[in-house]
């Protein structure tokens, strides 16, 4: 025997570790398997910085990439596609929403084209999807600094 018989009165001087190294590493696995299918899902988007930017709950995940291709839950779609499968979820749900992760060097007029198609099949509570910025930075300045050029000169 590895140690002897205690007596209820004396301290424990010693603990076994081995089931607890065991238990972290097959919770480090499980944790390693579900990140990367997250991942996989996850469409490479350069997404714009908002700083007022917030979770919601996602019920249906469009994404549109640099080139204007449309993705639903991260898979290509064209419109007649979405359009069935918004007008699906809306039929289980009614109070469906959609989040739009759009690149940032999208063209606008893609993004508001899926708004305008969620809107066409009653979806009316969505989200546009951004990296939130540190609450601490100061906001850019999105227009150049005036050299005198102005109204009065």
């Amino acid at each position: 025997m590895a140690t002897a018989a205690q007596d209820n009165d004396e301290m424990i001087t010693s603990i076994n570790v081995t089931p607890l190294v065991d238990i972290t590493l097959v919770l480090l696995i499980i944790l390693m398997i579900t990140a990367s299918y997250v991942a996989s899902k996850a469409i490479p988007l350069d997404l714009p910085k908002g700083a007022t930017a917030e979770t919601t709950p996602v019920t249906l995940s469009v994404s549109i990439d640099k080139d204007g291709k449309t993705y639903l839950e991260a898979a290509p779609i064209d419109d007649a596609g979405l359009r069935a499968k918004v007008r699906a979820a809306r039929a289980s749900d009614p109070e469906t929403r959609a989040v739009i992760a759009a690149d940032g060097r999208a063209a606008h007029s893609h993004v508001v084209h899926v708004m305008d198609l969620l809107r066409r099949e009653e979806v009316t509570k969505f989200a546009i999807n951004v990296d939130p910025e540190d609450v601490g930075s100061p906001l850019p300045n999105p227009l150049p600094a005036s050299r005198g050029e102005g109204i009065g000169k």
